[in-house]
């Protein structure tokens, strides 16, 4: 049985860590390489640090500051922002990332995931997904560049094509969800992980531990992905997965 993973998230803007409420509402929770830092002692399985404004503004990721992340951390580290072309991505992991993400530059060049893919392998490749319910159509559409622009695309056939495409995990945020602290999008989270065959990160909503333990128990997701509650240190990543070895759930031992 493959562990269930615990990631803690940077929303990186203006060279500071962010976190609101349904992508709006940003406030002010931290230094990035403080964090990264706290994380990687805490036991987190995984870091990812995405800079919500890059393609918004139009330009690159924040390299210098993700190298400087990526030098704190001995786990897993995903960067996204912005990226949109192999050179790009080639920069990103020389900074350190061992996996790239990509959101409105999947949507805009689809051909960037396969080729992407193939210069670095699938385990590199985490397409972000940002999905909202349709209530008109009882679906979730997927919006870019920072939950700004909704594509009218179906969030369920677009992760369907990126597995087809060559991403390695889908990391899948439920803007609806977000910092609400009201718990995870299970039916959405749900949805997405039994229509793919690659691991599916479940974003936006976690308020408690509960919320992590529903989202693992109620969905085929392979990890939860946690910022506010983090990173105001509302709980602790010992606390959850203490909470997951009680319900019989496979974790990575904190040492």
């Amino acid at each position: 049985m493959l562990a269930k993973r615990i990631i803690s998230c940077l929303d990186i803007k203006e060279g500071r860590v962010v976190k609101g409420t349904k992508f709006l509402d940003l406030k002010d929770a931290g230094d990035p390489v403080e964090l990264a830092k706290y994380y990687n002692s805490e036991g987190v399985d995984e870091l990812c640090f995405l800079d919500i404004s890059a393609s918004h503004e139009g330009r690159a990721t924040l390299t210098e500051l993700a190298e400087a992340v990526a030098q704190e951390v001995f786990i897993p580290f995903t960067v996204g922002g912005g990226i949109s072309s192999i050179d790009e991505m080639r920069g990103i992991l020389r900074a350190g990332a061992d996996k790239i993400a990509i959101n409105t530059s999947g949507i805009k060049n689809p051909d960037l995931i396969k080729h992407g893919a193939k210069e670095f392998g699938s385990q590199c490749i985490v397409l972000a997904i940002d999905a909202k319910l349709n209530p008109d159509r009882k679906s979730w559409d997927v919006y870019i560049k920072g939950g700004r622009e909704n594509t009218g695309i179906d969030a369920i056939e677009w992760a369907k094509q990126v597995e087809r495409l060559g991403a390695g995990e889908i990391l899948l945020t439920s803007m609806d969800a977000d910092g609400t602290k009201k718990g995870y999008d299970t039916e959405l989270t749900k949805r997405v992980a039994d229509s793919v065959s690659i691991p599916v990160i479940a974003s936006g909503g976690a308020g408690d531990i509960e919320d992590v333990i529903d989202v693992f128990k109620r969905t085929n997701c392979d990890a939860a992905l946690l910022a506010s509650i983090l990173h105001y240190k509302n709980i602790t990543v010992k606390e959850i997965k203490n909470q997951m070895k009680k319900e019989m759930m496979a974790v990575r031992t904190i040492y």
